[in-house]
């Protein structure tokens, strides 16, 4: 089934993020700049309770948190019929290129390494998203990283 053109605009980001203050940065600058809804949580726990009834078209997970990391919160979250196929960005200072192929075989569209400049994000997300529709509708993608 080909996505319809309005299901391919991005309106909804899950955020999970431990750093209050990275994640209320992160939060505000999606929703002012970028015009997105984010349901933003601190722990991978609180998203894998939120995530069903949120119903997010993209997840952005931080990768190092505590309790769960964002790989284990993902694998969580695709156990979710519903959110099995989202695309998902990782947040993280691990970049080597062996840390970036593995968030390749989970499925990422992109990295955003930290430290980042906070205000291309928006921008940033929306040319991923756009990116990925448009090669994925082809059968093929590549992977960005934002620094």
């Amino acid at each position: 089934m080909v996505p319809s053109e309005q299901s391919k605009k991005l309106g909804k980001i899950l955020l999970v993020e431990d750093s209050n203050s990275i994640r209320e940065i992160i939060k505000t600058l999606l929703t002012r700049k970028g015009g997105f809804t984010v349901e933003a949580c601190a722990t991978g726990h609180e998203a894998i309770e939120k995530a069903a009834v949120f119903k997010p078209q993209l997840f952005l997970l931080d990768v190092i948190m505590p309790e769960i990391d964002g790989p284990s919160t993902l694998t969580e979250l695709r156990k979710i019929s519903a959110l099995g196929e989202v695309p998902v960005i990782f947040v993280t200072g691990n970049t080597s290129k062996q840390d970036i192929k593995f968030y390749i075989e989970l499925g990422a569209i992109g990295v955003i390494a930290k430290p980042f400049n906070f205000a291309g994000l928006p921008v940033f997300i929306k040319k991923l998203w756009d990116n990925f529709h448009r090669s994925h509708d082809k059968g093929a993608f590549s992977i960005a990283i934002f620094k």
